[in-house]
């Protein structure tokens, strides 16, 4: 059995999804989402909770009920898979977890191996402008879940990668070092003042994600 691979992507702004045009218009976040539902052939309901009370365009419907300050509404989906959600259900990935903010929608799913990951990534590529993928975790994970973090190293700059892996494989990061900054700075082919420069940028972005994550 395999042991699947837990995705958490960001998409910005997919015109595509109704529900995240909802978020952005009436400026609220919405993580209170329903399992989309088969209609038959007609495509699916997906329902989902939001503090605001307003009507909407089609698809979404409501309030359909109210619970205070809370109200529900419905988002009928055709056949065509078009939204992010819609389009993972096509791959038989279905959301574990939905979060629209700002227009901006974040999904977190399962798939079964890394052949189905990329060829479901590269689906949204094509389908999305901003697709960010902020974590990918797979079992058997060790430590707490407050442990486990993901450093996303797209955040690198191709430059910012470089310096940093020729000084990782050159010993800068040794105890004692086995290359100086000098000596990594030459290799690179730049002066030292612009491989500090360069190392303590790739330095904060990877540091921000290990200790934002701890908060």
């Amino acid at each position: 059995m395999s042991s699947g691979i837990r995705a958490t992507v960001k998409i910005d702004s997919p015109e595509a999804c109704p529900i995240a045009r909802f978020s952005r218009e009436t400026g609220t976040t919405i993580d209170q989402v329903s399992t989309s539902v088969s209609c038959g052939s007609d495509g699916s309901t997906t329902e989902f909770l939001a503090d605001v009370d307003v009507e909407f365009d089609e698809p979404i419907s409501g309030p359909v009920f109210s619970y205070g300050t809370t109200n529900l509404y419905r988002c009928s989906h055709d056949s065509e898979a078009s939204c992010p959600c819609e389009c993972l259900g096509s791959y038989d990935c279905p959301v574990h977890r939905y979060r629209a903010a700002d227009g901006d929608v974040t999904v977190v799913f399962h798939a079964a191996d890394f052949n189905q990951l990329q060829t479901v990534m590269n689906e949204f590529r094509e389908r999305y402008p901003g697709v960010d993928v902020q974590s990918l975790l797979q079992p058997p994970l060790s430590g707490t879940p407050e442990e486990r973090i993901f450093v996303n190293r797209g955040k690198l700059t191709d430059r910012q990668y470089e310096v940093l892996e020729t000084a990782y494989e050159m010993g800068y990061f040794e105890r004692p070092k086995e290359a100086n900054a000098t000596e990594v700075a030459e290799s690179l082919g730049i002066t030292q003042s612009t491989f500090t420069e360069h190392l303590g940028a790739a330095q904060r972005k990877l540091l921000g994600d290990i200790l934002e994550s701890g908060t």
